[in-house]
């Protein structure tokens, strides 16, 4: 067991997404002495995530979205990297760090940046291996390899990463069928006229769309091509399926420390957990009842969690943040509506501008096409995510 390579304990991070950089980088900022340690089940190279779902059709591979290297984050943030390590355990009462390597670290702070991971979807046949998702730049630089090659590509999921890797498959040319239970795209992010328009700008490109079954099987056929069955009987051939039915939150280690969780692990304004030792961020993290899977809400909490851990103890406020959908086809952004207020819908075909209300304030809104120039006007009306 090892408190560091000095005497004072460190701070450990595990995770090397974007929450983790955005924190290291802000953090670093203030203290320059404490040691740092970050532990990831990666190679640790440092990207934009919310990258990978249009990278294919700007010809761009897994290496090129590579920002900076393990090594590279070592020496910037005078940090020890243990890339492709797995936590095992954490115990709070020695305040201890079990890994795989046989390892033990003490912390003095230690923060759960562990992101989430791909709901997987109840499927049957036997070519499940042809059944891929994306979550990190491996499992993208996996699909790319895959797709030399391949011409049919079947998605899994119309939310906001299935849509986008529509948008970029179809422009990379690629044959493109789209399967979700809805009936259309973004639902629970935008009203139904704008996800129409969406869905109407993919497939006036050439997507196909099959909205209300689910995919029940992927076989693979006598003619060495694949199958995939849908719950209505259709069947689609393809050379590979997207699977993008939704993320969750990582809570297995948590959940074992014996920290709170619910949806996310559970933490307070601080990003603290019910161990005042241990905080959580980024996409594994519920902060005061809100799981926000976004860059903005991500980066603006890993900033005021850098201050905290310096001993500026500071909450997170998110103001009005709306997501951007990559759909370059049929550009959304939203902001999505927390209340039970009305719709009203301005515009015709892909320009839309859709405003929630309730009573006289305005608690959300969608705009697409030319109307997300709209989007400061708009910023404004709103309430913030979460005030302190």
């Amino acid at each position: 067991m090892r408190a560091s390579s000095g005497l004072t304990p460190p701070l450990i991070v595990v995770g090397s997404g974007l929450a983790a950089y955005t924190l290291v980088r802000e953090w670093r900022k203030a203290d320059t002495e404490t040691p740092l340690v970050l532990i990831t089940a990666d190679d640790g190279a440092g990207y934009s995530k919310p990258m990978l779902s249009n990278a294919h059709s700007k010809g761009q591979s897994a290496d090129d979205l590579i920002q900076m290297s393990a090594t590279e984050v070592a020496e910037r943030y005078q940090a020890e990297v243990l890339t492709r390590t797995e936590v095992l355990h954490i115990d709070p009462t020695t305040r201890t760090l079990h890994l795989d390597s046989g390892e033990a670290l003490v912390w003095g702070q230690l923060v759960l940046a562990v992101g989430a991971e791909p709901i997987r979807a109840p499927l049957e046949g036997n070519a499940l291996n042809r059944v891929f998702s994306v979550n990190d730049r491996l499992d993208f630089a996996r699909l790319q390899a895959e797709l030399e090659g391949a011409r049919q590509v079947t998605i899994m999921g119309g939310g906001l990463i299935g849509s986008e890797f529509a948008n970029d498959l179809i422009s990379a040319g690629f044959e493109v069928d789209l399967v979700a239970p809805s009936e259309t795209l973004l639902t629970g992010l935008v009203p139904a006229e704008v996800g129409d328009a969406l869905r109407q700008a993919l497939a006036d490109a050439g997507v196909r769309f099959h909205l209300g079954p689910l995919v029940s099987r992927v076989d693979r056929t006598e003619a060495g091509k694949f199958q995939v069955s849908l719950t209505n009987g259709q069947k689609i051939p393809t050379d590979l399926v997207l699977s993008a039915v939704g993320l969750s939150p990582r809570l297995d280690l948590a959940r074992k420390a014996g920290l709170k969780v619910n949806r996310g692990i559970m933490v307070n304004k601080y990003l603290q957990t019910s161990d005042p030792s241990i905080y959580a961020l980024g996409d594994c993290a519920e902060v005061e009842g809100l799981v926000l899977m976004y860059v903005m809400p991500l980066m603006n909490a890993a900033r005021a969690l850098a201050k905290t851990l310096t001993g500026e103890k500071t909450a997170v406020q998110w103001p009005a943040m709306p997501v951007t959908v990559k759909t370059p086809l049929c550009p959304v952004i939203a902001y999505p509506s927390r209340g039970t207020g009305a719709w009203q819908i301005d515009g015709s075909g892909a320009n839309l501008a859709a405003v929630c209300r309730q009573g006289e304030s305005i608690v959300g809104f969608a705009l697409s096409g030319e109307r997300i120039k709209e989007r400061n006007i708009w910023l404004k009306a709103v309430p913030p995510l979460l005030a302190s």
